[in-house]
């Protein structure tokens, strides 16, 4: 669609209101405090992870603003990584400072031999054209399925009155924005089309936050009993959902709870789910609450061919929104929770794998 200057004006408010925000107690967030150490380490958990010093990307440019209205970078996280002819290609939520809204998506590529990465030209690649992601486009997710690379992310957009009390139901808590789960696809990891809506709104009652799809360590969308599935945690009126696909575009949802914390505390969001392409294993990674109002990280243990039924849990995880992914001979994910706000930092995590 085409954006008026309402729209626009949506979208400068938004900026303005990043960039006056205070930093709070949410922005204190640091990956090795989860990804670190683990108290007990079992076979299936993935991690724990060190941080790979000489990989760290740094954001030194600015980029085009569509809108002409000064948009600029303050902040980089969220991201989610792939791999494609060797080199390594970083989706990433930029954002005017330390997690804010305002948010834009954009690609940068990891050269192995030349130990560099580059910020890709043309960037942002995702970035608000749509009434539903007016104030922030965000938290890209990666898949590769057959010959085709499917990229999910939130698009955020102001509720108005009619929308404000079903939100409100769908988190359990006011909130003033709503938040669609969207998918754009693309056959060469720089060009994409936004398809629409993947989940939709009478599944997410205007909330639904995280297009968590099984991945294995290459990057690929894994199937399970022939089909896709999409496991939802946040939102859609406080039940866990389960969507399942043939094409990674149409997605049907039904109410199942797949995870379990109960012992642990309070479930807050599914990062990711991982698989190593040989294995039958599934190992899910978590953010919740403690009973001690503390949060944390946690992994849980399924087999494919049952996805549903819980085997096992661990305390530690990697809370890597983007997936995990196996590259040089490591698991690796990124993060930019540890850098200060303005710096425009990426720090990159690897953990061995282990001997099955």
């Amino acid at each position: 669609m085409t954006l008026t200057a309402d729209h626009i004006e949506i979208m400068k408010e938004q900026y303005r209101k990043a960039m006056a925000m205070e930093v709070g107690d949410h922005a204190l967030l640091s990956t090795l405090d989860f990804a670190g150490s683990y108290a007990d380490n079992p076979d299936w958990a993935i991690g724990p992870f060190r941080q790979e010093v000489d990989m760290t990307f740094k954001l030194d440019r600015h980029w085009r603003d569509p809108y002409n209205f000064g948009w600029r970078s303050g902040f980089l996280f969220n991201p989610s990584l792939i791999e494609r002819n060797g080199k390594l290609y970083m989706f990433y939520r930029a954002a005017p400072r330390k997690e804010t809204l305002g948010s834009r998506i954009g690609l940068a590529v990891y050269d192995p031999d030349s130990r560099t990465w580059t910020d890709y030209e043309e960037n942002p690649v995702i970035y608000p054209t749509d009434e539903n992601e007016l104030v922030s486009c965000e938290d890209p997710k990666i898949y590769r399925a057959g010959d085709r690379y499917y990229l999910f992310y939130n698009g955020i957009w102001p509720l108005d009155e009619g929308e404000e009390e079903i939100a409100r139901q769908s988190m359990g808590e006011e909130v003033a924005v709503g938040c669609d789960i969207k998918v754009a696809v693309s056959d060469d990891l720089l060009h994409w089309e936004k398809v629409g809506l993947a989940v939709p709104r009478e599944v997410s009652r205007l909330w639904a936050k995280g297009a968590v799809i099984p991945r294995n360590s290459r990057g690929e969308a894994v199937r399970i009993g022939g089909m896709y599935r999409m496991f939802l945690s946040e939102g859609c009126g406080g039940k866990q959902q389960v969507g399942t696909s043939d094409d990674m575009l149409n997605w049907s949802f039904d109410p199942q709870e797949y995870l379990n914390t109960r012992s642990l505390g309070k479930l807050y969001e599914l990062a990711c789910i991982s698989t190593e392409v040989d294995q039958d294993e599934l190992v899910f990674d978590f953010f919740y609450r403690d009973f001690e109002g503390r949060n944390q990280a946690a992994q849980a243990l399924y087999r494919k061919d049952e996805p549903f039924r819980q085997l096992a849990l661990n305390r530690g995880g990697t809370l890597a929104w983007g997936g995990l992914l196996q590259f040089e001979g490591n698991w690796l994910f990124a993060q930019g929770w540890d850098a200060e706000d303005g710096a425009n930092e990426m720090y990159l995590y690897s953990a061995p794998i282990k001997p099955r």
